[in-house]
């Protein structure tokens, strides 16, 4: 396995080594042992299959918060997708940084998301297909996102007819959320 990391900290592009020969090839995808040696957290707790109809849908940005703050891998293994991640780390030198890389099922590339990144994509193809794997179990009453146009961000979307579902379009910009969840932490002290 070969890892990249991206321009922001922690976040990894994984390829597959391949070892081919007449019939195909074959290329590890998880390897605890590597996985720890370059510091990433090896634990599965679920895996997760997104399928999406039409090029152009949109599902972002999403993350759990503390204490089920999750590490996902991702992986697009049919149809192809412009995948992104936020850093929402406030210690983080990439605070608010973004990243994007297309994940297809010709390219086989892994996507390495850490603890306290906001995750979304948009489809390049009709009838997509995403396999996740992440470190936590689900809890929705630790699921959080940030707006997939937020200006905080800016990130650049590829064109397309977009298909949010709602709770996607509506989420607060990243500044009042900030704002926020400062207020409730004054309030309770």
């Amino acid at each position: 396995m070969i890892f990249t990391e991206t321009k922001l900290k922690g976040a990894f592009v994984i390829e597959p080594e391949k070892l081919e020969d007449e019939r195909g090839f074959f290329a590890r995808a998880r390897c605890q042992r590597e996985f720890a040696q370059h510091g990433l957290n090896p634990c599965i707790a679920q895996c997760n299959i997104s399928f999406n109809h039409k090029r152009g849908t949109l599902r972002g940005m999403h993350y759990q918060i503390a204490p089920h703050a999750e590490v996902r891998t991702v992986r697009c293994t049919r149809g192809a997708i412009y995948d992104v991640i936020i850093d929402l780390r406030p210690d983080s030198p990439t605070f608010t940084q973004w990243a994007a890389l297309e994940l297809n099922a010709e390219n086989r590339r892994i996507l390495y998301v850490p603890e306290g990144f906001a995750h979304g994509f948009q489809t390049l193809e009709d009838a997509t297909e995403v396999f996740y794997e992440v470190s936590v179990f689900y809890a929705p009453e630790y699921v959080r996102g940030v707006r997939w146009d937020d200006p905080a961000f800016g990130i650049q979307w590829p064109p397309a007819d977009r298909m949010i579902f709602t709770r996607d379009r509506t989420y607060p910009n990243f500044a009042i959320s900030t704002l926020i969840a400062a207020d409730a932490r004054t309030s309770n002290k």
